[in-house]
């Protein structure tokens, strides 16, 4: 902890002024809206943020809260980059819920409000016990997991979570047709009650009885909200059972079982209050109430914003994307950190990916995939593009893994050296392609098949300044080979058009980042011909990559238990992506950038420090622990 030791004294030096400023951190911003950064785009359920309000920083003193909002400095953690714009609902089943300060299920769920049966905890790649209690359990054939919930876990009004509240929550979904139920109901084909602390999840089958995919039944352990039946039977009652009115209800007065309850929502911030009656501080679970008694995020009107206020001290725990944070602690002596000591400071679970269009003349050859891949300066984009917060390729080798211990160990990397390609290799592009007789027979400067030209455009959202910088260098790479790529970047809506309806030539997208399911959801992502022919296309391979080999490992690896056949099937997949060239991974990404300021809270996670608690910006997953061991800085 190299960085933290050093800046110990700064921060108690500054932290009486920090706090004593902070008795009313009224700096106001306007604007009207929000700057959509690629960060946000890291998963591919991602939608666009919506327009920001006007956004005034939270005012906050040393006496009691108030109806307004207003919170004790010393007793509330600021955010920023999570929350966009005003809340729309509280409604886990909403099919337009933009509240992202409760409500995030993603693979790692934010678990302050409402929460999940497990948490994810990408570190080591395990679920820990939420509302459930132990390992979740599958039968000897693997059709049937059964999941134990803890005694102890109780709803907001006081009533135990029983096992007949998880069930009316999943089939809830499916009856209701919310987008995850609709997801999850072709693995799951029901959740039942055993008895009140016992629920039994049955997995789909298959017609010769196996299950469609273990694998993805224990992924949504860890990313359902579970609700309160009681509750979900008033929303159904007061909206007449109708699935749209459902899905719409704000659910306000919801019933959860969360540390912190709404406090206070509108167009200048959200305020989460503590529940001093959490169950949670029971010996069973945490064994004590979160340290910050409010959690608070001003609605920024960009990072500009959210980045000022985090320099300035208003704001704890920053989700953007900083260039230079670095700069933060080593020029302005700001007491700053992130979650490792050096570059790429965070934990990168995503690779930002370039897909080949495989039906567009030309990128239908493995050769002119390979050579564009090949060409590409690497370690540019990662200086440029992303500041350095990325590891490089030959710290983590290409394959379908992503820099995490828990899946580095599940690929033979020796296995694939000879398939790796150096950094802008140029010279070995051109030696690539002209042995292929791709040449450049008109003397145009740019190469040929048939006749016809190698022209392509490499497209994402216009605004995403390091996805567009890192398709720049793209582009260069394909003309420094005598390949002519040109970069195109549109609206967001009129790139997701492209991007899932196939209207493109390369492409830009990030892959999921860690989970429960992955890296099988990854590989997936990269190469499934399930999704090659689909008519509007937001799961993956979105350049119709088909391959036979690679389809049959995908079907077996999520049934298979042996961690040996395991790896040598992840492996023969790595080998595939990096023979036939689909894709190409551009960089290595943080799923979640976290960057703390420590003048008023310090003790945070990092890397380093043993505690095995993720980056998760103290809200995501396992990384709500990060709140249990939060101390206020003293004088």
């Amino acid at each position: 902890m190299k960085k933290r030791t050093e800046k110990l004294m700064s921060i108690l030096m500054i932290s009486a002024i920090t706090v004593s400023m902070m008795a009313g951190c009224g700096s106001s911003t306007s604007g009207t809206s929000a700057t959509t950064s690629s960060d946000s785009a890291a998963s591919t359920e991602t939608s666009v943020a919506p327009a920001a309000a006007a956004s005034t920083a939270a005012s906050t003193t040393e006496t009691a809260s108030t109806d307004d909002g207003s919170t004790p400095r010393n007793e509330t953690l600021y955010f920023a980059g999570q929350q966009w714009g005003s809340v729309n609902d509280y409604n886990p089943m909403s099919a337009n819920s933009n509240n992202a300060m409760v409500i995030n299920q993603t693979d790692y769920a934010r678990v302050l409000v409402y929460e999940t049966l497990y948490m994810y905890n990408p570190l080591d790649g395990s679920v820990k016990g939420l509302l459930a209690t132990g390992d979740p359990t599958w039968n000897a054939d693997t059709t049937e997991m059964t999941v134990k919930l803890n005694p102890d876990a109780k709803w907001s009004d006081g009533t135990q979570v029983t096992a007949d509240d998880v069930a009316y929550t999943f089939a809830s979904h499916v009856k209701y047709q919310s987008s995850t139920g609709t997801d999850y109901s072709n693995y799951i084909d029901s959740v039942e009650a055993k008895d009140p602390t016992t629920v039994v999840f049955k997995a789909k089958l298959d017609d010769k009885g196996k299950a469609v995919n273990p694998l993805k039944v224990k992924d949504y352990l860890p990313k359902v909200y579970v609700m309160q039946k009681a509750y979900l039977q008033t929303v159904e009652k007061r909206n007449g059972n109708d699935a749209d009115k459902i899905k719409q209800d704000r659910m306000e007065d919801l019933v959860a079982s969360g540390p912190y309850k709404p406090f206070v929502e509108n167009d200048q911030k959200i305020v989460l209050q503590r529940d001093d009656n959490y169950w949670g501080q029971a010996a069973s679970m945490w064994g004590k109430l979160p340290a910050p008694k409010y959690i608070a995020h001003v609605i920024y009107k960009d990072n500009a914003a959210g980045q000022v206020a985090l320099q300035q001290g208003e704001v704890d725990v920053c989700q953007e994307f900083l260039t230079d944070v670095q700069d933060m602690w080593l020029k302005d002596n700001l007491p700053i950190s992130t979650w490792l000591d050096d570059a790429p400071y965070g934990l990168c679970t995503t690779m930002p990916t370039a897909f080949f269009n495989t039906t567009k003349a030309g990128l239908d050859n493995v050769t002119v995939r390979k050579a564009i891949a090949m060409a590409v300066d690497y370690d540019q984009i990662i200086a440029s593009a992303m500041s350095g917060q990325s590891p490089t390729f030959d710290q983590f080798p290409r394959s379908i893994m992503g820099p995490l211990d828990s899946e580095q160990a599940m690929v033979d990397k020796d296995a694939l050296k000879d398939l790796q390609w150096k950094n802008a290799d140029v010279d070995g592009a051109k030696k690539l392609l002209d042995d292929a007789g791709i040449k450049d027979t008109n003397g145009d400067g740019i190469r040929d098949i048939d006749g016809k030209n190698l022209s392509y455009k490499a497209e994402c959202p216009n605004g995403w300044s390091d996805w567009n910088a890192a398709l720049e260098i793209v582009a260069a790479a394909g003309k420094s080979i005598g390949i002519d790529i040109t970069t195109y970047f549109p609206e967001a809506n009129t790139y997701y058009d492209d991007m899932t309806t196939g209207k493109f030539d390369i492409c830009m997208w990030s892959s999921p980042g860690a989970s429960v399911s992955n890296p099988w959801s990854r590989a997936m992502f990269f190469m499934s011909s399930k999704y090659a022919d689909l008519d509007v296309n937001w799961s993956g391979n979105f350049g119709h990559y088909k391959n036979k080999d690679a389809e049959k490992l995908l079907e077996a690896i999520p049934g298979e238990t042996d961690q040996a056949k395991l790896k040598t099937d992840y492996t023969e997949l790595s080998k595939i992506m990096l023979t036939d060239v689909p894709c190409f991974a551009l960089m290595y990404r943080p799923g979640v950038f976290y960057t703390v300021n420590e003048s008023v809270w310090t003790n945070y996670p990092q890397a380093d420090d043993g505690r095995n608690i993720p980056p998760m910006d103290c809200t995501d997953g396992y990384g709500v622990a990060a709140l249990y061991d939060l101390q206020l800085v003293t004088k």
